[in-house]
């Protein structure tokens, strides 16, 4: 099959079926429901997940066209849906099955396209994914992950960045405050470096919140004034899944500071793989975030991933769920991260041990270099007393 076929047949039958669910019969709501738990966890045990094509290869034209084809299908779907569940023709059932699938598609397709968007270097298409952003409340996502993110990534500064055993519900309030407020103040530095004050009308903030209303007015004019309750369900919803994807993504991952001082580059070792077959193609390959966070501006048909780069146990829908479970999640994720970073502890360790040879190191009175079950791991950096620090509070957050 082809390429364009596999994300195409997988991406737009849900949202066909919920467009249906809002303007013909709702019980194409289940239909839509199904497809994106129960089709999705069983299909993933099943299929491939996408393969890179060559580097030589051309990035094809479909590509574009299918994540313009679904941001404007999202725009119908938010309309339709909140008009539906206000018209009186529903049951209570296909109603919580419309808002709750209407969801779910705006957290695992909207969202990886409307991202996969913003990166584009088309001003056209970068709006466009904007927009999407905007119309679910969250535009601010916008300066925020291209801004702070991407440049922030595992440290303090990243909002978006779990802490070390930092639970959902904890991380959630944090980042969505902190991602807000990020991205105004890296818009605002922007501002000022082209000499223009905070308020200045090229701000993005001004579009990111007066779409959001915009927004609000469109679904009032619509559906009448019921109709803001749903679109605020759905903007929350939707929300909290894209924090949820961030939190899942880079649990536990910290950049580690080098004996130079500097944070080390960002690495496939700084986000977490989910290479499953339909959740990769549902989520527009956003299960291969290594390769994106090495690669922003790369097509999401043209991420690999099942390049070398940490695995999550199950596929990220899957994840998502458990991490709703602190308990369940910290069991489960703890101790790999906590060997990721051991890891790359080790990898920066190596080249200093070769370069000392036997000459001994300074230790740290905090962490033996010597014992039983002393790993290399363990043993501090002799210039890196900051990464040592650093794995000890993780060591501390995660037994």
């Amino acid at each position: 099959m082809p390429v364009i076929a596999r994300y195409a047949a997988v991406t737009l039958p849900p949202l066909a079926l919920l467009i249906l669910a809002g303007t013909a019969w709702g019980g194409f709501a289940w239909i839509a429901l199904a497809w994106l738990t129960l089709v999705a966890a069983l299909a993933d045990r099943l299929l491939a997940p996408p393969t890179a094509p060559a580097s030589n290869e051309d990035t094809q034209p479909w590509s574009d066209a299918l994540s313009v084809g679904l941001a404007l299908g999202h725009m119908l779907l938010l309309i339709s849906t909140c008009a539906a569940v206000t018209s009186g023709t529903l049951s209570l059932g296909q109603t919580l099955a419309l808002l709750f699938a209407t969801a779910s598609f705006f957290g695992q397709v909207s969202h990886p396209n409307a991202h996969e968007l913003i990166h584009r270097h088309n001003t056209a298409l970068k709006a466009l994914g904007a927009a999407v952003y905007t119309t679910v409340g969250f535009g601010h996502h916008v300066s925020a992950h291209r801004l702070v993110h991407h440049r922030h990534v595992g440290t303090e500064q990243d909002p978006s960045t779990p802490r070390p055993g930092e639970s959902f519900w904890a991380y959630l309030p944090r980042a969505w405050r902190g991602t807000f407020e990020a991205g105004i103040i890296a818009e605002v530095d922007r501002l000022e470096h082209k000499g223009r004050g905070p308020n200045h009308i090229t701000n993005p903030y001004w579009l990111w919140l007066g779409g959001a209303l915009v927004t609000a007015v469109v679904i009032i004019t619509n559906a009448g004034l019921a109709g803001f309750v749903p679109l605020v369900l759905l903007w929350v919803l939707t929300g909290a899944q894209i924090l949820m994807s961030d939190y899942v993504q880079h649990y536990g991952l910290q950049r580690l500071i080098l004996p130079n001082g500097r944070t080390e580059p960002v690495a496939a070792h700084h986000s977490w793989n989910a290479p499953s077959g339909f959740s990769s193609y549902l989520m527009m390959n956003a299960p291969a975030h290594s390769e994106h966070h090495m690669h922003p501006d790369r097509p999401y048909d043209r991420l690999d991933p099942r390049a070398t780069a940490p695995t999550l146990p199950f596929s990220m829908p899957v994840m998502a769920i458990i991490a709703t479970v602190p308990a369940a999640w910290r069991r489960m994720m703890d101790k790999r991260a906590l060997s990721v970073m051991e890891a790359a502890q080790a990898a920066h360790l190596a080249p200093t041990l070769t370069r000392s040879n036997a000459a001994p190191a300074r230790t740290s009175s905090a962490t033996p270099t010597s014992g039983p079950g002393t790993t290399p791991a363990q043993t501090p950096l002799s210039d890196d007393t900051d990464t040592e620090l650093l794995l000890q509070s993780v060591r501390a957050a995660t037994r």
